[in-house]
């Protein structure tokens, strides 16, 4: 392979050796700069991240980190690679759907402990090691079932996309569980005031049930089990239509 064929982001990560770049020998690995990064991250969110927050932060000038990275769009592969690093060590004696979960939560915890992630704008498929180590993990757990290897990637496209849109759509909630709280009863304080049985009867069935106290706190065992499990029940439907593998491949 052409080494001049993959960005210079790419190659550091990779390990390859690259063109040799005019200037001193470099100060600190690119490992360094995601770690950095990532630290501004994790306390300011992506907006606290720039080259120069990045250069300070490392004890350099801005100018030295264009030796290992062109633009933001390759810091932020960095940042990537570094805040989600090795996936999960899968149990391959388990089903499917047992490894398929174990990855998902391990997904979804790594986007908890660093919600800017969601923030990063999705332009291109991922290309450095730890992102298709993930991406092979998740393949490899539909070993021994029937589905082509477009239909696993569009499986665990599938779980990637729900867990994605979960962890969006709950990063308050697990950030500030006691504010979020209180926002969802006086939301549903608020909702039982304007909602009539006869012009939202959907909504309005679902505050005649039992309050849940513990929602917030419990909504990985609840919303987030539940949306997942379903997910996986159409996975589950999309390998009972295809005829079985041949016995040499079960």
């Amino acid at each position: 392979m052409d080494e001049q064929e993959l960005p210079r982001v790419l190659q550091q990560l990779w390990g390859i050796e690259g063109r040799s770049r005019p200037g001193p020998k470099p100060a600190f690995h690119i490992s360094d700069i995601g770690r950095a990064a990532i630290q501004l991250a994790d306390a300011g969110g992506l907006a606290a991240v720039s080259m120069s927050k990045v250069a300070a932060a490392l004890g350099f000038t801005t100018m030295s980190l264009y030796r290992y990275v062109d633009a933001k769009a390759d810091l932020y592969v960095v940042m990537l690679e570094q805040a989600f690093g090795a996936p999960p060590a899968l149990d391959r004696t388990q089903d499917w759907r047992a490894q398929i979960t174990a990855w998902a939560t391990a997904f979804r915890d790594g986007l908890r402990a660093h919600p800017w992630v969601l923030q990063i704008p999705v332009a291109e498929p991922p290309l450095s090691p730890n992102q298709l180590a993930w991406m092979e993990s998740a393949l490899q757990a539909f070993d021994g079932t029937p589905l082509t290897p477009q239909d696993r990637l569009s499986a665990m496209l599938l779980v990637n996309i729900y867990i994605r849109g979960a962890a969006q759509l709950t990063a308050n909630m697990v950030a500030e569980p006691d504010q979020a709280r209180e926002a969802g009863q006086l939301y549903t304080q608020r909702l039982a005031m304007l909602v009539t049985s006869d012009r939202f009867p959907g909504i309005a069935a679902t505050l005649e049930q039992p309050p849940d106290e513990g929602y917030v706190g419990d909504f990985d065992a609840g919303e987030f089990g539940f949306g997942l499990d379903t997910v996986l029940d159409g996975i589950q439907s999309r390998i009972n239509s295809h005829p079985p593998l041949p016995a040499s491949e079960g």
